[in-house]
């Protein structure tokens, strides 16, 4: 594809993030759908020519093999042949019909030119176009997607017995270990990556307002629905068989939504990870020759988790327009859809932006284990809920209270002055002394429950 000058594009993705969408840009870009137009109109044709009840159309194997060609043959040269076309017609999915027309004027298939686009509106074409460029770009963002899921997978394991004290509420509370809380991340997005995985894209072939009107007209005892499915589903899509004269989009709307939920989950883990990096948990990989600040020299800022926060809010603002917008059509149709949906690269785009970003922090991050196991040994009071818990094991109905009054904004209690207090405490509640030294061999470093079990 052409070259665009990247220091004077409109759009980022076509700028600054231009190198990191090569993948995406011959499936989204106009281009590809065109391309993916004159696919839909040539797979129409073909099957218009196997079809035993319209004998006016026919094709040999070997006349539909060329057909194809002109669809798996595509350039760019014959896309700039068809918005040529268009300057003319004023219509996008009209030129792609006059296209191939020309292109089998003056070959054996000529006669087979009154059958371009035989009986189909514009929708007809677009709707299964658009539906094959989401398959396309969809596996493209479920690839970055697993190769993040995976770097952070690897990561949790690599950290499931690293003991950390949790914050709920911004305020130390009872400790997990890092990997477990990776691990809850790499849980999120697996279940958000199946229910992508499950979605079916519908689409539909049934003319102007979706009855099939001029199909049956022309030849009535043609199995049309049935003829429309076998295109459909040969394309790997599922038939919708009740539309307007659009698909509705609900499959489109399923699709982008899902994909908002996983761009939410993937948020959450960015501000997280900013979070541990800016407690020190976490230490960032010094890359020679980069700059923090232009002004202040030491610097080393988390920079690809804020770059991935960004793009994803700009991913999800389209997406999320597009799944409240796309299924609302008045009465058989208006246009509103159709640059709508021009924008579905747009926010597939900055989401794979975002994923890059993301992966590339996270192989900048490392544990700052000093940082973790100091903040734990300041914090002794996180274990009153296991001392309130034994207690209430042994019959004590108001521990809860006992240690409210003993721990509740105490923080920073030292380790000799827990231990004291369980002693005390121990006394009072009457507990065995194997119980006691239970209790005053824990420490917040191994109070962690079956953290290091969940992750595996």
């Amino acid at each position: 594809m052409d070259a665009i000058d990247t220091l004077t594009a409109l759009s980022p993705l076509d700028g600054r993030y231009a190198p990191k969408l090569d993948k995406l840009r011959p499936i989204f870009s106009e281009f590809g759908l065109v391309k993916r137009r004159v696919e839909v109109e040539i797979a129409w044709l073909i099957a218009l020519c196997k079809e035993d009840g319209i004998p006016e159309a026919t094709a040999s194997e070997d006349e539909c093999r060329a057909l194809r060609e002109i669809a798996e043959q595509f350039t760019e040269d014959d896309a700039r042949g068809v918005k040529a076309i268009e300057a003319k017609t004023n219509h996008d999915v009209k030129a792609v019909e006059y296209f191939i027309q020309e292109k089998l004027t003056g070959t054996p298939l000529e006669s087979l030119r009154p059958f371009v686009h035989f009986a189909c509106t514009s929708d007809d074409i677009n709707n299964v176009a658009y539906a094959l460029m989401l398959r396309d770009g969809l596996a493209v963002l479920r690839t970055a997607q697993n190769g993040l899921t995976e770097k952070l997978t690897a990561f949790a394991i690599e950290n499931r017995d690293v003991a950390m004290l949790a914050h709920t509420h911004g305020k130390p509370a009872s400790p997990t270990t890092f990997g477990k809380e990776m691990a809850v991340f790499v849980h999120r997005l697996n279940r958000q990556s199946a229910q992508l995985d499950a979605i079916q894209l519908p689409a539909k072939m049934n003319g102007a307002v979706g009855c099939y009107n001029a199909h049956v007209v022309a030849y009535p005892n043609v199995d049309w629905e049935a003829l429309a499915k076998r295109v459909i589903e040969g394309f790997g899509l599922t038939q919708n068989v009740l539309t307007t004269q659009i698909e509705p989009h609900d499959g489109m709307a399923e699709l982008f939504d899902a994909l908002c939920r996983w761009n939410t989950v993937l948020i959450d883990l960015n501000r997280d990870i900013w979070t541990y990096i800016s407690m020190v948990y976490l230490k960032q990989k010094m890359i020679k020759d980069e700059v923090g600040s232009s002004a202040m020299p030491h610097k080393v800022n988390p920079i690809d988790f804020e770059n991935s926060e960004g793009n994803l809010g700009l991913a999800n603002a389209v997406l999320g327009h597009m799944a409240r917008k796309l299924p609302v059509s008045r009465l058989q149709r208006d246009l509103t859809d159709s640059t709508v949906l021009r924008n579905i690269g747009v926010g597939l785009g900055y989401s794979l932006v975002a994923y890059q970003s993301t992966l590339k922090g996270l192989g900048k991050v490392v544990i700052n284990e000093s940082c973790l196991e100091k903040d734990l040994n300041q914090e002794w009071e996180v274990l009153a809920e296991a001392v309130q818990t034994i207690l209430r094991k042994h019959g004590s109905y108001k521990a809860y209270d006992l240690l409210k009054r003993l721990t509740r904004g105490k923080l920073r209690m030292s380790t000799k002055r827990f231990r004291d207090r369980v002693v005390v405490i121990s006394k009072i509640a009457n507990l065995p002394d194997e119980v006691r030294d239970d209790l005053l061999a824990l420490t917040p470093s191994t109070y962690v429950g079956l953290a290091s079990k969940l992750v595996k």
